[in-house]
């Protein structure tokens, strides 16, 4: 006795969803190989107050004099350089990941900031810019009088015997 399969159409279904989902899963999930080298060597926190902006980049085994920090109009580009101390030629690696060399990332800053006052801060392997938002892009609270007597709070009472006209 021969026994013969007859094709199914759900297997088939079933087969292309996993080829589906394995495509999926493979080039859009983020992977540390597939992310570029500046991702790697420089993550950054952006943060906005109503004063500054602040840039924070982790920079591991980059000393301070070894750090280039430019702005070019609405642009930051921050460069450092990491070197190794020593050299070691007879060693094989089984594994290297630290990364080291010269490194550089670059952001688009929000308008209106003065770059001419920035500070930056390093310290243990974190830089630390502020930049200074300018004064015309500073929010600012308008405060509003109350009315009492259909007067404005604080407009002064006209004097004694002078009549007050409506224009």
């Amino acid at each position: 006795m021969t026994v013969i399969r007859r094709p199914s159409p759900f297997r088939e279904m079933v087969s292309l969803r996993d080829t589906i989902d394995r495509l999926f899963d493979e080039s859009l999930l983020p992977r540390p190989f597939l992310a570029s080298q500046s991702e790697l060597g420089m993550p950054f926190d952006i943060r906005v107050s109503p004063d500054a902006v602040v840039v924070e980049a982790a920079l591991p085994g980059a000393r301070p004099e070894d750090v280039e920090i430019t702005v070019t109009g609405s642009t930051l580009t921050i460069t450092a350089d990491t070197a190794s101390e020593r050299e070691e030629k007879s060693d094989e690696y089984l594994l290297r990941e630290i990364r080291r060399g010269s490194f550089s990332r670059t952001i688009a800053l929000p308008e209106g900031l003065e770059p001419d006052r920035a500070t930056a801060r390093f310290e243990h392997g974190l830089l630390s810019l502020s930049i200074p938002k300018a004064e015309v892009v500073k929010p600012r609270q308008i405060r509003i009088s109350p009315v009492t007597d259909d007067r404005a709070a604080g407009t002064p009472e006209p004097p004694a015997g002078v009549e007050h006209r409506e224009a």
